[in-house]
């Protein structure tokens, strides 16, 4: 994704890491733990969108995408590392739960959305209806 990638005077790209964001939201939660907001590109040609969203840990099985009334919800669990019988010495990648939500307009065939996972990365690809693409 090329969200942390810049040009250098030379042409060359260098990576600036860019660190997990947590979620600062006026909602409560009911389960304790930290939220994180993924880090998401968008692209647009003249028949869909696509989202990539960085969601690091997160396999398909803890992952949830919902569509409710236009507002399009991805959430995702990275569960822990260590097994019941390992103990702690040191974390430096916090674990926890990913949450962004997105509002769609009605030039997105809703019923045909399209979502893969690999590699930590979330595509979702958002059709157009016909009447957005061809005027």
């Amino acid at each position: 994704m090329k969200g942390g990638i810049t040009m250098s005077d030379k042409g060359s790209k260098n990576l600036q890491v860019k660190p997990k964001q947590e979620l600062t939201t006026p909602a409560e939660q009911t389960r304790s733990g930290l939220i994180f907001s993924p880090n998401v590109d968008i692209f647009e040609t003249d028949h869909e969108i696509t989202l990539l969203a960085d969601i690091p840990g997160v396999s398909a099985d803890n992952l949830t995408i919902d569509l409710r009334k236009n507002i399009l919800t991805l959430t995702g669990e990275v569960p822990p590392f260590e097994g019941s019988n390992e103990e702690d010495i040191t974390i430096e990648y916090e674990i926890g739960k990913y949450h962004r939500q997105f509002n769609l307009s009605g030039a997105i065939d809703q019923s045909k959305i399209d979502a893969k996972i690999n590699d930590g990365v979330l595509r979702l690809t958002l059709p157009k209806v016909g009447e957005a693409f061809t005027s």
